[in-house]
This record gives C-alpha cells, sequence and structure tokens, in this order.
C-alpha cells in the first residue's frame, strides 16, 4: 500500500459547539449519536454517548479542474435545516453555493437496528452547470481523540470502503454505488481537502495512514441520490458489516422507524407544548427530544450533559472528554425535566444508574465517564444532595412507589451522612470554581436533608430522621450570618440595605467568628485580575433561596438581593432579559471574540433567564415568567437548541457571534432544555414543579427554630446562640470531656451512633447564659486522648 507522507498531521482539533441538530435512534440495537451544524455531519458517538469517534464528515464540489471550481459545504454555502416533524430529531438540511453553481440536499438519520449513520443526498446543479463532481470527506477521531488514527483503503466482499481505527474501535465508510477514488491523508498535509484544492480531483492517491490526525476522501457518484453510510464496530469487519447492512435495508427503512420510534416515545408526554409557539418550532418537543438523545442505552439512565465540546474547533485531544461526561447534578435537572413532562419511566432509569455510580462513602464525583469512573475530582456538596432531591420528587409524582423507597434507603442514608459530615460549606460550587458558602449549595443540602429525613421517617428510622432535620435546622437559621451583607457600598448604590453573596470562601470553619468576608480568587481571570472582595461578587444563585424553598420570594433579602443581581449581571437583548452567572464572570469569548482559552468574559446564560421565570412564579408573576419563556426560546439556534451562553455585546461576524445568539460554548445544553420543560410545567400548573414542600412548611409556614447547633473537628464552630444546645460528632466513637466553668469542674458524656455512621453527643449549652462558654475535648475508645482543647462561645 502507498504511505500517505506528512505523518502525524497537524495536531487534532475538534469542530464547532454550535450544533444545529442531535439525533440517535430509540433502539437497543442501534448505538451511535450524530450531530451535525454548518450543513455538515460532525462528531458521532459510538458505543456509548460519552465516546466521540469522528470531528465531522462533509461534501466538497469541484469542477475536476485545477483552480477551477473548488466548493466545501462547511464554509462556501449557505444552511436551511428543517425538522421533519415535531419531536423527531430528524433533519432535512439545504446548502446552497454561494456562487448559486448548485444546492445540496441531505438527510441524516441513524439505522434503528444498525450501528450506523446514514447520509442521503443529492447534488442539484444549476441550470447550465456541467461538470461538477462530488467528493466526501471525513476526519476519524477514534476514540475522542484524533491524534493515533489509522486509516486505510480497502473492501468489505466486493465493495469499497475506506477505513479508520484507533483506541479499539473501528469505523467504515461506503457509498450504496460505491465509492470511486478513494485516499487517506494526514491533515494538513496529504489529505483529500489538499489534494482537491490543487487539483481539483484525486490526482494523488494513497492508501495508507498510520498512528496520525488522518482524513478520508473519496468521490462519489453525483449523477443519482447517494446514499452514505459509516458503520462502527470494535473490528474493522464488524464495522464494514454494519455499514453494508444499513445499505442494503435502504434510507426509507431507516427512516420510517426512527420515526416511528420517536413518535410512540413523545405520544405519551404531557401535552405541555406551548398554545401560541414563538418561531418555527414547538420547542417543547425539540427540547424533550434533546434530553432523550443524550441517554446510553448500554447505560439505562446515564446520560451526558451535551453532545458538544465547548469552542470545539480550539480544542485537541487534551480536552478529552468536553461536555460528553455524566454530571450528576445536570442529570438530575434532566431527570426532574422528565419527571415533569410525564417520562416516569425515564425518570426513573436516571433514579436507579444514580443509585449505582454512588460512591462507597456516600457522595457522587464531580462528573463521570457512562461507567462512573470519575473524570475531574472536584467535590460539589449540591451533586450528593441533588440525588436525595429527585427520590423525593419521583416519588410525589408517581414514578417510585412508596413500597419502594426502601429500595434507595441505604442510597439516602449515606448521602445524608456524607452531607452532615463534609457540609455545610463546599469544595466547589455549582459553577464548578470555588470553594466555600454559597446559597445555591446550601439551598440544595438542607432541602436534600429535610427530604432525606423525610424517607426517613416513612421508613420508621425516627431517631435518624430528627438527627437530620435538626442538622438541616441549623443550617439554614445560619444562612444569613454566613453569606447576607448589610451596609456596604455595592448596597448604597443599588439603594438596598442587603443582599446575599454568591460565596464567601472558608471551607473548614463556620464564620461566626469572622470579622469579614474576605476575597474570593475568580476562577478564569487573568492573574492580576482575580482576586475580588466577597462583598462585591454577587449573582443568581441566591434564586435558589426560593426555588427550594428555604426563603419567601416576598422576602425583602431575596427582593434586596434581586436588585444588585439585575444591577451587576442582567443583559437586556433583542429577545429580552438574560443574566450572566455573576459579575467578573470569566468564563467565555474574550472581548474580541476569541475563544475561551482559560481565561475570558462569561456571557448570558439562558437557564438562568428560566431560573429567574421560575422565581417570577414563585412571587406569583405569571406573565412575566411567560414572558420569560418567550425570551428563552428567542436564545435558540435556527435548530432549535439551547446554548449554554449567548453572545451579549456587538457583533463580530468573522467569528459567527451576534448579539443575543448562541456563542461558542456547549450547544446543546441539556439543563438549559431541562429548566425550559420544567417552566413549561410551572406555568401550566401555576406553581413552581420542583419547589420541596418539606422546606416550605417547616421554614415558611411553621417557621421552626433549630434546637441545636452542631460542631465537628472540619467544621469548627467558634460560637453558638444562647438557647440553644451544642452536638459534638466524631467520626470514631469517644467520650466528650467538656466544663463550662474553665475546667473548674467537668463532665463526661459518651458519644451514640446517629444511626448515620456519625457518633455525637449532646452539650447542656441551652442553659447557659450569653458570655459563657464550653471547653471540650474527647477520649477515643482505646483511651486516647484528642490532645487539643476546643471552645464554643455562648452568644446572644
Amino acid at each position: 500500500m502507498t504511505q500517505a507522507p506528512g505523518g502525524p498531521g497537524l495536531p487534532p482539533r475538534w469542530t464547532s459547539s454550535a450544533k444545529d441538530g442531535v439525533g440517535t435512534a430509540l433502539s437497543p440495537r442501534s448505538a451511535v449519536w450524530f450531530t451535525h451544524s454548518h450543513g455538515i455531519l460532525d462528531e458521532i458517538y459510538y458505543p456509548r454517548v460519552d465516546q466521540a469517534c469522528t470531528r465531522d464528515c462533509g461534501l466538497i464540489v469541484t469542477d475536476g479542474r485545477a483552480g477551477g471550481v473548488f466548493v466545501e459545504e462547511k464554509r462556501s454555502t449557505t444552511t436551511e435545516t428543517r425538522r421533519l416533524a415535531d419531536g423527531v430529531p430528524l433533519f432535512t438540511i439545504r446548502n446552497t453555493c454561494l456562487q448559486h453553481r448548485f444546492v445540496i440536499e441531505k438527510k441524516i438519520v441513524s439505522d434503528p437496528v444498525h450501528d450506523c449513520v446514514l447520509q442521503h443526498i443529492r447534488l442539484i446543479p444549476s441550470e447550465g452547470v456541467t461538470g461538477l463532481r462530488l467528493f466526501v470527506l471525513l476526519a476519524p477521531h477514534l476514540v475522542n481523540g484524533g491524534a493515533h488514527n489509522t486509516g486505510w483503503v480497502g473492501h468489505y466482499k466486493d465493495q469499497s470502503m475506506l477505513f479508520a481505527s484507533g483506541d479499539g474501535t473501528s469505523l467504515a465508510l461506503a457509498c450504496l454505488s460505491g465509492l470511486r477514488a478513494s485516499s487517506v491523508g494526514y491533515v494538513g498535509s496529504s489529505d483529500g481537502w489538499q489534494i482537491l484544492r490543487r487539483h481539483g480531483s484525486l490526482a494523488e492517491i494513497f492508501e495508507r495512514a498510520e498512528d496520525g490526525n488522518i482524513a478520508l476522501v473519496a468521490e462519489i457518484d453525483a449523477t443519482a441520490p447517494v446514499l452514505l453510510a459509516i458503520g462502527f464496530g470494535r473490528k474493522p469487519e464488524e464495522a464494514a458489516f454494519q455499514a453494508a447492512a444499513s445499505l442494503a435495508r435502504g434510507y426509507h427503512r431507516a427512516e420510517t422507524d426512527y420515526a416511528a420510534n420517536w413518535r410512540h416515545w413523545q405520544a405519551v408526554l404531557e401535552p405541555l407544548d406551548p398554545a401560541q409557539p414563538t418561531g418555527p418550532h414547538n420547542f417543547y418537543r425539540v427540547s424533550t427530544a434533546v434530553m432523550r438523545c443524550h441517554e446510553s442505552p448500554l447505560f439505562p439512565g446515564g446520560s451526558i450533559a451535551s453532545l458538544s465540546i465547548p469552542w470545539g474547533a480550539s480544542q485537541g485531544d487534551d480536552d478529552l472528554g468536553g461536555y460528553h461526561l455524566v454530571w450528576p447534578r445536570d442529570l438530575v435537572e434532566t431527570a426532574g425535566a422528565l419527571l415533569a413532562c410525564g417520562a416516569l419511566p425515564d425518570a426513573r432509569r436516571t433514579l436507579d444508574y444514580l443509585r449505582i455510580i454512588q460512591e462507597a462513602d456516600g457522595h457522587w464525583p464531580q462528573n463521570t465517564w457512562l461507567d462512573g469512573s470519575a473524570y475531574w475530582g472536584g467535590l460539589q456538596m449540591d451533586e450528593t444532595a441533588f440525588p436525595v432531591l429527585l427520590l423525593d420528587l419521583a416519588f410525589r409524582n408517581g414514578a417510585v412507589a412508596e413500597t419502594e423507597l426502601c429500595d434507595y434507603w441505604s442510597m439516602v442514608r449515606r448521602a445524608c451522612a456524607f452531607i452532615i459530615s463534609n457540609g455545610p460549606a463546599t469544595g466547589q460550587d455549582r459553577w464548578e470554581e470555588n470553594a466555600g458558602y454559597t446559597p445555591a449549595t446550601l439551598a440544595v443540602e438542607i432541602a436534600g436533608l429535610l427530604a432525606g429525613a423525610e424517607i426517613a421517617e416513612r421508613l420508621g428510622h425516627h431517631a435518624v430522621a430528627s438527627f437530620i432535620r435538626d442538622t438541616a435546622d441549623a443550617w439554614n437559621a445560619d444562612i444569613e450570618s454566613w453569606i447576607y451583607v448589610t451596609g456596604t457600598d455595592l448596597a448604597r448604590s443599588c439603594g438596598v440595605d442587603g443582599y446575599y453573596l454568591r460565596i464567601v470562601t472558608d471551607g473548614i470553619r463556620d464564620l461566626s467568628g469572622a470579622t469579614g468576608h474576605g476575597r474570593i480568587a475568580v476562577k478564569n481571570r487573568p492573574l492580576g485580575e482575580a482576586s475580588i472582595p466577597a462583598e462585591e461578587l454577587v449573582g443568581a444563585d441566591a434564586l435558589a433561596l426560593v426555588r427550594l424553598g428555604l426563603r419567601s420570594a416576598h422576602d425583602p433579602r431575596i427582593r434586596n438581593t434581586i436588585t444588585v443581581i439585575d444591577h451587576l449581571t442582567r443583559v437586556d437583548l433583542p429577545q429580552g432579559p438574560v443574566w450572566h452567572r455573576y459579575n467578573s464572570d470569566g468564563y467565555g469569548e474574550h472581548h474580541d471574540g476569541r475563544p475561551f482559552d482559560g481565561t475570558g468574559h462569561g456571557r448570558a446564560w439562558p437557564l438562568l433567564t428560566g431560573e429567574r421565570a421560575h422565581y417570577a412564579i414563585a412571587a406569583d408573576d405569571l406573565n412575566g415568567a411567560a414572558a420569560l419563556r418567550a425570551t428563552i426560546e428567542g436564545c435558540a439556534s435556527e435548530g432549535g437548541l439551547l446554548p449554554e451562553q449567548v453572545w451579549d455585546t456587538e457583533d463580530i461576524p468573522e467569528h459567527e457571534l451576534f448579539r443575543g445568539r448562541p456563542s461558542g460554548s456547549a450547544m446543546p445544553l441539556v439543563w438549559a432544555h431541562a429548566e425550559y420543560v420544567k417552566l413549561l410545567r410551572s406555568l401550566r400548573d401555576g406553581a413552581v414543579f420542583d419547589l420541596p414542600p418539606q422546606t416550605v412548611r417547616r421554614y415558611q409556614v411553621e417557621q421552626v427554630q433549630p434546637r441545636c447547633r452542631d460542631w465537628r473537628e472540619a467544621w469548627r464552630r467558634s460560637k453558638i446562640p444562647v438557647g440553644q444546645m451544642l452536638r459534638i460528632e466524631l467520626a470514631d466513637p469517644g467520650v466528650i470531656h467538656w466544663s463550662d466553668d474553665d475546667w473548674a469542674t467537668s463532665h463526661e458524656v459518651a458519644t451514640t451512633d446517629s444511626g448515620l455512621g456519625i457518633n455525637a453527643a449532646e452539650l447542656p449549652s441551652a442553659r447557659l447564659s450569653a458570655g459563657r462558654s464550653l471547653v471540650f475535648t474527647w477520649r477515643r475508645v482505646d483511651g486516647s486522648w484528642r490532645g487539643e482543647n476546643f471552645a464554643v462561645a455562648v452568644i446572644a
């Protein structure tokens, strides 16, 4: 075989995250997912939705002459994308040559009975245009990487095919009418694009390219409709079989079965379709299909965050995961939306998946591959509490029967134990950036604990339920002392008394003895610009206190915070208001349009408009929430997909950045679509769908005050309000040795197991007047002493 020169090729890159469509066959026999943008097929995932195996597959049209016609479909055509039916991720793409020489029409579908993606293509020359030749280019990236792929020209039985292998996976490119001239090469030197640009035809043929960033190219007969197949398998022969079998079965049968499967799934969902659609899309059915597309049948209930890689064209193999990973937080948001739209079995699968991938100590990793192996190593406390809230929501909506709650008790018990032992401060906030106290995480932790306590109560674990509720009550009462500030310069400039902070950094001790809130090292900002006083950093996270029922939407402190949020983070775009995550955010494109590269400038997030709409519902403003629903829809792409962020300043056409339109961040973001679906349900019900009743009843209706305050070595209180018991929590059994008169006298009390693997004892601090202190240490069961005294002051 003729070996291609120029290896290993240019450093590999992914492609645009601005997808126009994503799709998969709802079939246990098919394990491929596809995306498309700019008029061409992009990443194909196989055999799991977290494993991307191609960069893109596009067409080039020439007239066969050097220096003649050379039109790359991706860059030199205008694209129109149309859905064939509501709720069916099946698309007709029409690409019109900028010089009006031709039109390319194509449809893309994954075959429900084979591991194969089919493209049905027609090249339609303009009147009087003759001699056009059609070529297909495919860039393999097997698996989640493009640096070590090998490609070759070959055959399967009597069919000519192009092959590629890498990391134990293979693909085969075939055409129903056969491939004409074919070649493989290294990107940037001997690939098909380079050859066609020089010669207008495949005047140079290379039969093999090993261990590099490679591309496959073939000429195909364009005089009749073309059917292309990209099959996948663990071996080349398996990939070839899948491609050949799918071609033999034909496009019509694949499309018919594909659409029927999707229509069947959509038919049983709640009728939440907006009565007055915005634009050409039924965004409800687009969103439900997007959510369902991201699940992998090999790991039932496991769904990734997005079939995209943010700013992918600038990202290489070092961005191994992109957004095609499982984030427990995003997964719970998705499952909540599945409950909202009536897809109860799908939500139940997610709950069961989460139960399986929970770590032994009770927490969930920051993110994982579908098999549950951790990718990044951060600890986000909300991701441990969210699954408990999901179980509660599933139970309240009939997806889990009361008799089945016992099946989930181990999951709940371990999660609650981990939260109590490691909260309330978090290693990372929900944006995966800073450690400390943040309202979104606190709200999820406290709500999750109350939901867990109610489950414990239902299962007869009354002492455990009381222990958990005591912790939730203590933390809820402390929220304002931790993260609410008054009398700052920012408060005065906004005309309010105070506001909730985005985050306060203090990961190991409570703030009762702090004299200030310090500074935050904001991520994704240039050196010298990262350190910001905590009092100057505010974001939409405070709305979680309302969304999860800890505070009323009419609470003056919440209303004050909204004034500050709007002052710092609201952007009024043509479609309506959209919000930044927080002021001084650095996660987004640079001001000149360059992609995020570790630093940048955060842009507006459509999902935050959904969160604001839910706040409006909680505040009895249904009309305002409905208007924000339309704003979210206005943030969608031409294909109806919701991005992570939208561009929020002046247009930069050369970077495809236009005010109010999707930026280069992840698209679609499943979390955004889930938030939209939940909003539709909330608007229909006239109430926030996922609002936990336990927090509302306990803290807004009954206004329960804490009975005790907790202390543990990893999180040490320095002060306690008068009238409160002090609960000392130890990882192992022991005897607490304590005094309330500076050791003039001393007392001892043994710890008992709370039922959560936490050993605790209460000290009678409730009898002490303000100004007194408790001093204590402990003796372990082996007789050894802790060797340090600890003090907690009683304050008025």
